[in-house]
């Protein structure tokens, strides 16, 4: 048995990864991260007082010590910094994955280790495993609706070994039923959404609060200003609604097909393979973190580039140290220069890293 501080998030996954680490006999105890308190104005809703008050509620159900662990200048320093620079700079930063790696399994862990805990529970829907050779390895969830093994391509060997995820080996509705059964107070609580511990704020809104407008013309592929944009950061490749211009054909939309940062000027296109930029085939990808094996030497991989899309075939090159060229079988819609691309061999995580360019796809 292990001493175990679970991330205890307000909602029911956690809660449930909680009752069952108790239930098993390990040692627990519950933190709240403190990240973000939206104490600047930002239009939008940051429930971290409800999200505390429920979080306390569970431990105090499962009769376990309950502690709120203030992080927000960490937060500040590592994400929200993160997101203004890159945005600023014309890429699109994925906050969740970063926040995993920097905040879960970076300060928070590292305050867990100080504090005598042996281990980091959350309620990812994901799986660890230990390897024969004694490191840990990360599984997609045993629910394909749920898989956050996405979020977690960035973990470095040494936050996975000290990392446990209990609801990863469950269906969302067994979690249900697990928290029903404890009769846990976030058992019906819907799940939350929004950007990692900023809750439910726009990302334009929260741009627009950092980064000041930089208006410009929009125009199509041929070079036609067809409206105005209101900033290049409020816009990302393969956008479709937001960006204000209309389609003259029934049954198109225009999206966003580049960005030309040295004319501030916002290309739109149609949504169709044919059209220049939005679709890439080999990409340059930086920034690599790898679990337990390279993925900088030539190799097949299954290769996801956004939470939502499907892995897919592709072959690793490496160009330079930390960098890999990777050529899919066939093209990607909106590979973005910023996101995070997981790589996977069959179900189990290999890493992941961070688009830099996309067969010209500008940033």
């Amino acid at each position: 048995m292990a001493k175990v501080l679970v991330g205890l998030s307000g909602g029911v996954d956690s809660a449930v990864a909680a009752a069952l680490l108790v239930e098993q006999g390990h040692e627990v105890a519950a933190g709240y991260m403190k990240n973000w308190i939206n104490d600047e104005g930002i239009p939008g809703d940051c429930p971290w007082e409800q999200d505390i008050e429920d979080a306390h509620a569970v431990a105090k159900s499962l009769g376990i010590e309950f502690r709120v662990i203030d992080l927000i200048d960490s937060y500040r320093d590592r994400i929200v910094e993160l997101l203004i620079d890159g945005y600023r700079s014309g890429i699109t930063p994925n906050p969740d994955v970063w926040c995993n790696r920097e905040m879960k399994f970076g300060v928070f862990l590292d305050y867990a280790l100080s504090q005598g805990f042996e281990q980091v529970a959350t309620g990812h829907y994901a799986r660890r495993r230990t390897l024969s050779d004694g490191t840990a390895a990360i599984l997609r969830g045993a629910d394909p609706n749920k898989d956050q093994s996405y979020f977690l391509s960035l973990m470095t060997q040494r936050q996975a070994g000290h990392a446990l995820f209990p609801t990863g080996e469950m269906l969302k509705p067994e979690v249900r039923e697990v928290a029903r059964r404890f009769h846990l107070p976030v058992a019906e609580k819907k799940d939350s959404q929004g950007i990692c511990f900023l809750g439910q704020v726009k990302m334009s809104d929260f741009l627009r609060h950092y980064v000041a407008d930089s208006p410009g013309e929009i125009v199509d592929p041929a070079g036609v200003v067809l409206g105005e944009h209101r900033g290049l950061h409020l816009y990302t490749i393969g956008q479709r609604k937001g960006h204000g211009v209309a389609s003259p054909r029934e049954g198109m939309a225009y999206v966003v097909v580049g960005k030309d940062s040295v004319r501030n000027r916002l290309v739109v296109g149609w949504d169709t393979p044919e059209s220049a930029g939005l679709y890439a085939q080999e990409c340059t990808v930086g920034t690599l973190t790898a679990l337990n094996e390279p993925v900088d030497a030539w190799r097949k991989v299954d290769a996801q580039p956004r939470y939502r899309a499907k892995a897919e075939p592709a072959v690793v090159e490496q160009i330079d140290e930390g960098k890999i060229r990777l050529k899919f079988h066939r093209p990607q819609r909106a590979i973005v220069a910023g996101q995070i691309c997981a790589f996977y061999d069959g179900g189990r995580l290999l890493g992941g890293g961070v688009f830099e360019t996309a067969d010209g796809v500008g940033r």
